[in-house]
Formats: C-alpha cells, sequence, structure tokens
C-alpha cells in the first residue's frame, strides 16, 4: 500500500490539536511523538471558507494563507529536552518554495479544525520560534520549539509566510507517514543502570512495518543500531524521506546504523550516507566503532570486500587490537550464520567473523533475511563452542514483509518469523542480556544472558 495520497489543494493556514501516537512509561529519558488531532488553513480570498477537512497546509503571500498547528501534549515526565515540529511537504509541484514559512506560538489554543476562517482566526501574536528557508516537495523539515513546549499543556503554533510563492505542507488528513509531528524528549538524559543497544534490520517500506517498530523504539531508551536495508526498494534520498524518515527517522540522532544490500541499490548508497552523514563514519567507508560502557562496538559493510587482507579486515583487526574494553560486539547486513530461505549464509564475511573470534568477541548482530534468529555461541566454521565462540542473532523483523524459514541449521536456538519487533540488549560490565520486543498485539518474545570472555 502506498504511503503518499493524492495530491489536494494548496495549503493555507494550519491548527493543529495532537493526540498521544506513542507515550513514553520509563522514567529515563525516552522520546514521545504526538500527532494533530486537528488542522486547517485560512486564505484571505476566501474569508468565511473553513479548510479543516483538506489534506494540504498552505502557507502564502499572495493570496495571503495560513496554517495553525495545536498539540494537547501529555503524559511527559522529566524535564522537556527538547521538542521539535517536524512537517512534511506535498508531493506536487506547487508544494516548493523558497520560503519555508516563519513558525510562531499563539496566545488563543481554544480554536476548533471546523470553525476557523479567515474572518476568526487567531492571532498570530507569540514568540518566533523557528523559520525555514526554501523547501523542496515531498521532504521533511524540521523547527527546534524546546523554548515554546516546555511540558505537559495545549500549544499552538501558526505559520506565515513572506513569499508570494507560497509552500504546501501535508496536514493530518494525508495520513500518519506524512502528518505534523511533535517529538519530544524528556526525563534524565544519562539513565542510570548499563547502557542500552536497541535495534533492528530490514526496516522501512511503504507498508507499515516501521511504523510498529518505532512505537517500540518511542518507550525503550538508549543507542539504537540497524542491520541494513534500512529502506526499500533502492535506498534513495527520496525513499529516506518518505518512508524511513518519519518512523525511525525521529530516532535519528541516537542510531549508529550499518548499510544493506537495498541501500546500495543506489549507486554508491548516497541516499544512505547523505541521510546519516557522519554517523555513518568515513562517508563511502561505512565501517566504523564507538564504546558503550564496557563494551567496544564495531559497525561494519557487508556490501564491500571482506575478503582476508581487504582494506576492512585489516582495518578491523587493528581496531579490536587497540581496544581495551572488556566486551565486544559487532553488526551488520548478511549473515554467516542463518536458517532463512530467503537468503543462504553469506559466507564471504566469514573473515569479519573470523577477525572477531580470533579477538575474543562475543556478540554478532545481522539482518538480511527478514525474521529473527538465535545461535548459540560459535567458531567460524559454524562448530559450537561454548569456551570462545560468538553467539550471533539474525534480527531482521524491523518492518519489512516476513521471510520464511528453510532447513534449520545447526546450533539455532530460537526462532521466529511473522512478528515484527526490536532486539534490546543491556550490555553489563562482563556479560549481556538480550530480549525481543515484538510489535503491539504480538506475544512472541524471546531473552537470555551470555557471559563476556
Amino acid at each position: 500500500m502506498s504511503r503518499r495520497r493524492a495530491p489536494l489543494a494548496v495549503l493555507s493556514t494550519i491548527i493543529v490539536t495532537a493526540a498521544t501516537l506513542t507515550a513514553s512509561t520509563t522514567a529515563h529519558a525516552a522520546t514521545t511523538t504526538f500527532t494533530p488531532t486537528a488542522d486547517t488553513y485560512v486564505d484571505n480570498a476566501a474569508t468565511g471558507t473553513n479548510y479543516g477537512t483538506s489534506g494540504q497546509l498552505g502557507i502564502d503571500n499572495s493570496s495571503i494563507k495560513r496554517s495553525f498547528l495545536k498539540f494537547a501534549v501529555s503524559g511527559l515526565s522529566g524535564t522537556v529536552s527538547s521538542a521539535k515540529l517536524r512537517v512534511h511537504t506535498d508531493d506536487v509541484t506547487d508544494a516548493q518554495s523558497p520560503n519555508g514559512g516563519t513558525f510562531r506560538s499563539t496566545s488563543n489554543v481554544s480554536w476548533t479544525e471546523t470553525g476557523v476562517t479567515w474572518n476568526n482566526q487567531p492571532a498570530i501574536d507569540g514568540a518566533t520560534l523557528g523559520s525555514l528557508g526554501a523547501v523542496v516537495r515531498n521532504a521533511w523539515y524540521e523547527v527546534d520549539v524546546t523554548s515554546y513546549v516546555t511540558g505537559n499543556g495545549t500549544f499552538s503554533i501558526g505559520i506565515t509566510s513572506s513569499s508570494s510563492d507560497g509552500a504546501d505542507y501535508d496536514s493530518r488528513e494525508s495520513g500518519a507517514s506524512t502528518a505534523p509531528q511533535l517529538v519530544i524528549t524528556s526525563g534524565t538524559t544519562q539513565p542510570p543502570g548499563d547502557p542500552v543497544w536497541v535495534g533492528a534490520g530490514d526496516i522501512s517500506d511503504s507498508g507499515s512495518g516501521d511504523t510498529a517498530t518505532a512505537n517500540l523504539l518511542d518507550n525503550i531508551q538508549g543507542t539504537v543500531w540497524t542491520t541494513g536495508d534500512n529502506v526499500y526498494d533502492n535506498g534513495t534520498a527520496s525513499e529516506f524521506n518518505s518512508y524511513y524518515e518519519p518512523t525511525w527517522g525521529r530516532h535519528k540522532a541516537r542510531t549508529k546504523p550499518s548499510p544493506g544490500n537495498h541501500d546500495y541499490n543506489t549507486s554508491g548508497a548516497t541516499g544512505y550516507y547523505n541521510y546519516f552523514g557522519s554517523v555513518a563514519g568515513p562517508s563511502g567507508r561505512g565501517y566504523y566503532s564507538y564504546d558503550l560502557g564496557n563494551w567496544h562496538i564495531v559497525s561494519l559493510n557487508s556490501n564491500v570486500s571482506m575478503s582476508a587482507g581487504s582494506a576492512q579486515e585489516q582495518w578491523l583487526r587493528q581496531d579490536l587490537a587497540a581496544s581495551t574494553k572488556p566486551c565486544t560486539a559487532a553488526y551488520w547486513h548478511h549473515p554467516l550464520f542463518t536458517s532463512g530461505a530467503n537468503h543462504a549464509p553469506s559466507t564471504a564475511t566469514r573473515p569479519l567473523f573470523q577477525a572477531l573470534y580470533d579477538y575474543n568477541a562475543d556478540l554478532v548482530v545481522t539482518g538480511h533475511n527478514h525474521q529473527y534468529e538465535r545461535f548459540a555461541p560459535q567458531n567460524p566454521t559454524g562448530g559450537l563452542d561454548n569456551a570462545r565462540g560468538i553467539r550471533s542473532f539474525v534480527a531482521g523483523m524491523g518492518g519489512a514483509g516476513a521471510y520464511g524459514f528453510g532447513t534449520i541449521k545447526p546450533n539455532s536456538e530460537a526462532r521466529n518469523t511473522g512478528t515484527r519487533g526490536v532486539l534490546k540488549f543491556t550490555l553489563h560490565s562482563n556479560s549481556f542480556d538480550w530480549q525481543f520486543v515484538p510489535e503491539a498485539g504480538k506475544t512472541y518474545t524471546d531473552s537470555g544472558t551470555t557471559n563476556c570472555h
């Protein structure tokens, strides 16, 4: 099913009353996303007309159009550390503009979506929150409204433009994938306890699976990882904007990605590297490392050479040799061990697994097959090795359509397909816990603990 709607009338004034899409249940830092419950625009060329049911929200200076957003924020705990208003331009030529508008608060928060016209519009009388420069069609834009949205309450924002070539944004009537969003981070920024490391692969497409898994991330603190195929089918800039950005994109600031083969369907994976920027490591290389607590973590690229002696394999060995952390994890897209029916084990990844094994790594996570699978600790040839073996997971259940299983491989201990979810690790000083967290409405789970070597 397409996540774009048919083009609608030109935008005007927006008024949005937001309902909670996802609310945090943790006392630690959490991201909560609110979506409009009402929106409209006004136009001085039709002073008595209400546009509350329009799929567009327009701003212009000829004729003058203004948009208003209203959000009802509730369920927050702790201090608001970040509040971002996100708006999406419509996928029509007229939506682009050299001026994306000026965003101001309004003191009047009592207006209704179906009652506002040019004649009775609320005054845009509050502080200026931000402005946007040139905007293009079918793209997300973000305005920092932290100075205004400081906790629970009702908030109203008006948008105006000084340009006669105005912009058109999608309203809530356009559907969940393009409706305005208010994304709020609240609570303590550094939660007590051991680091949480959570994610999945094979994530975003035109369906709703990535919405379900992004909702899970809203309630889980910590660093987010991805095991590739971040967006389908071809990793284009447009696909990242349309599919990934409104779901997992709201967690981009805490995400450490890895690329998949679909990301590389765009030459050089430029959509992937441009979207994630420096967080994806040196541009075009796609492998990098970082530390979390007592753990050293390596993000690798299974779409470039992995052979013994390759630049990536040599870099990996040097990186592991330099680490002083007692525990090590790595992740990439193509699995060395999998029972999936769609994609066979990727033996080309074995030199990376071998390097990790040689340096006593503890955990490997991959994707590619759209399912979940957990293996016992193994050596690089797939033999059971409880002394030095690396426990590996296939975590390709991030949102894309499910795959089946074929012949079950040795040492496969747990499997599921058809339940989307995220895989949550808690990284202790000398061990890790894992937990499969299923999408809402599903019951499959898997959990356990493994000591570091």
